[in-house]
Order: structure tokens, then sequence, then C-alpha cells
């Protein structure tokens, strides 16, 4: 492996995924790590960004796209959706060869025209990748694991060592791999460029359809300002208004969708478990960034900013832990997802394995809200019809606290500084 390589948890998935398809598409954010980890399983690379060879690679792709296949295997197509017809000589390369692991595919963004209608079913397995969650950037020190959670672990003990601190500085840095180790000036500048980057030049190149920069900050801005909420497109438009008064939901609903495409914004969808009663149940879905450093840079919120206002830093503390709980639950074969009635109970965050088995979290930040929220987790499980679905595997109260243990009612108290997959 090459030197300063921080392993992923994707790494394990990768692994199985090569040895079970013939081919594996890696998605994600840019900047998040995929070329550098598919690098360290590939013996030999095409890279369709690279400038001396990119319009010649475009030209084979439209003549004879199979000569780029060529290589020691497994191969690494970067940023393949350049050239969307790669999506087709793979799979075909796969059923000419009839071997697992040929190729790996990564991309930062969704082709415009549907490449991807053949799904390679049994051809090419699909990894999403985001940042990097607290365990793989070595700040949380891992010692609850959230499968052992699943498992039925009844020890739950461990001490974080993240401070206020550092978690202001961790949230705004971002689970950015050329970040990571970075001095904090020039982490915090390098996702300030990120996100002028999307702003100025990724979200209009996903579609070739050209955005205005200054709407789009607008929209990132608000989206900032209501992460973690269930805020409508009625509610940013109006939230926008100071910035752009004349933009319309038809132009932010288009906005958003270009944005997703780059894989900048991933909202969290609600959860609707079987209740034994009929109440009724909040379907749209909580805003959030797929990291919410990008949040602070767009808000410009330093680590000093967001120590002097913890409202904000409240929320943004919140999408931190969804981010971490969507990699970790990702490991487990599992989603995220919120829960919220008519009545306001909620949980702030559901892990659903596919196996059927799930565990409610509330996040807070502090220790003065852990009671209120062990209660609120409480409520939702006699709620919960158990005669359709399992008990919950665990009710836990996410902190940025330091100690980890169970209460007596049942309940986990864990720092996101020991959680881990």
């Amino acid at each position: 492996m090459r030197q300063n390589y921080l392993p992923r948890i994707t790494d394990k998935a990768l692994d199985m995924a090569l040895e079970a398809s013939g081919a594996v598409l890696i998605e994600g954010p840019k900047w998040c790590g995929k070329t550098r980890t598919a690098h360290e399983k590939a013996a030999s690379t095409l890279y369709m960004q690279e400038p001396d060879q990119s319009t010649a690679y475009l030209k084979a792709a439209a003549t004879k796209p199979s000569l780029l296949l060529r290589g020691a295997v497994p191969r690494l197509l970067d940023e393949w959706q350049i050239a969307p017809v790669l999506w087709d000589a793979v799979r075909f390369a796969v059923d000419e060869r009839g071997e697992a692991g040929q190729f790996i595919l990564t991309g930062s963004a969704v082709p415009t025209d549907n490449a991807t209608r053949h799904t390679g079913t049994g051809r090419i397995s699909r990894l999403l990748m985001r940042p990097m969650s607290l365990f793989e950037s070595r700040e949380s020190n891992g010692e609850i694991s959230l499968r052992a959670l699943f498992d039925g672990t009844a020890e739950v003990e461990g001490f974080s060592e993240l401070t206020i601190e550092k978690l202001a500085f961790v949230l705004a840095r971002g689970g950015w791999p050329a970040a990571i180790g970075a001095r904090e000036t020039v982490a915090l500048r390098q996702v300030y460029d990120y996100v002028d980057a999307v702003i100025n030049v990724d979200v209009s190149r996903v579609d070739d359809i050209e955005k205005n920069p200054a709407r789009v900050r607008a929209l990132m801005r608000s989206l900032a300002r209501n992460v973690a909420t269930l805020a409508t497109l009625g509610t940013i438009r109006s939230d926008i208004a100071g910035d752009e008064a004349s933009i319309s939901e038809k132009t932010i609903s288009q906005y958003l969708n270009a944005l997703r495409r780059i894989f900048v914004v991933e909202d969290l969808p609600a959860w609707s478990p079987a209740l034994r009663s009929k109440t009724a149940l909040r379907q749209s879905p909580k805003r959030h960034f797929v990291d919410p450093s990008i949040a602070a840079a767009v808000l410009r919120a330093s680590p000093e900013r967001l120590l002097g206002d913890f409202n904000t830093f409240g929320f943004l503390f919140e999408s931190l832990c969804v981010r971490d709980l969507r990699v970790y639950a990702q490991a487990n074969d599992g989603e995220v997802f919120y829960y919220q009635d008519k009545s306001g109970l909620e949980a702030d965050a559901v892990v659903h394995l596919k196996d059927g088995r799930w565990g409610a979290v509330e996040v807070k930040m502090g220790a003065g809200e852990i009671d209120v929220a062990a209660a609120n987790l409480l409520k939702l499980r006699n709620k919960i019809n158990t005669n359709k679905m399992l008990e919950p595997s665990f009710l836990m109260v996410l902190t940025g606290t330091e100690l980890a243990y169970r209460r007596e009612d049942g309940v986990l108290v864990v720092p996101v500084g020991c959680l881990r997959e």
C-alpha cells in the first residue's frame, strides 16, 4: 500500500464486492477519497481527467471504448462518467471475460444521459463512499462498536478525549482525507475552496446547464441555515429572499437536484415503522449536506464562531453525527432515517438494518439534555408495534461529552468520539 493512506471502512466492502462482481462502481462526492481507495486495490489505472490524455481518451471512447479497458486487473477507470459509453463497454467486457474483480469505476457525478440504465445486475456492484467518519480520521477512539450494539453486547464503557473545542474544529474541517493532518488554517481554507468550486463550476458542469453562482451560493447558505430541519422548498425560498428575491421553487428544485447528483446534498429520509396507534408521521426529508463542513464553510462559521453560537453548533453537530452514523450503518448493511410524528415525538436518527434490527438515536451535544432525550427514546420504543417489528437493539443518546455508559433505564449514552462501525 502507498504511504500515508488512512484505511477506510469502505476497504472491506470493496474487497467483498470485487470478489463477488465483475466490476465495482464507487460513487460519492469529489475529494472524499474514492480514487485513492480504489487505487489501493487497482493493478492499472485510467484517469479520464488526465490533461495530456483526456482528448485522446474521449476519441477512443467514441470509436472503440474497449481500448480503454486494456490493462492489468482490477483496472481503475477514474471519473468514468466523462465518457458514459464506458458503462456498457465494462458490462460487455465483464460478460465476455466471465471473471470477478475486473474493473473499478469511480465517479463524483451521476451522468446526464442515463448511462446506467442497464443496471449491470450481477456484473457491476455499487458502493457509495462518503467523507471520513471520526473513527476513520482517528478522532474517535472506536471503543463503542455499532455492530457490537446490534449483536447485543452488554458492556458499554468508554472515554472520549474529543473536547468541545476539538469538535468545533473537526466539524468545520470535515472528513475530507486531504485535510486530515493539515494545519488548521490550511484545512479550513481547503473546505472553502471546495465549496467555491461546487458553486462556480461543478454544479453547472454536472448537466451542462449554466447556473447563477450567486443563486447557488444563496441556496447553499439557506440549506446551511436549515441543516437538520424539515425545511420545505417554500421555507427555503422565503429564506433566500434576502439574497435572491426572484428565485422560484422550480429553480430551487432544479438546483437541489444538481447538488444531489454531485453528492453534495444528502437529505435524511423519514422512517415509517409499524406503530401501535395510527399516529400521523412526518414524511418530508431532513436537510443535510454530505458533510457538515460544507454548511460551516458556506456560513463562514469558523471553529471560533461555532463556539460562540451554540445554536448553530448544535444543528451542525447533529449533521456530523448523521454523517458518521451513515458510514457506520452502511458497513453493517443498514441505512439511517429520522423519526418524527405529529405529536412532536422524534428521534434524530434511526439505524435500520436490512435484517430488521434497528436502534434509535437522539443527538445532544451536552449533558444537560440527556434525561429528556432518554425519555423521548423510551416513549418511541413504547409506540412501536413489536408484533410486527423487532424490539430495538438499542436506544442511544449520541453526545459531545466524554463518558460512555448504560443508564439504569437501559438507554446508552455514547460520545461521538467513542463510536465506530
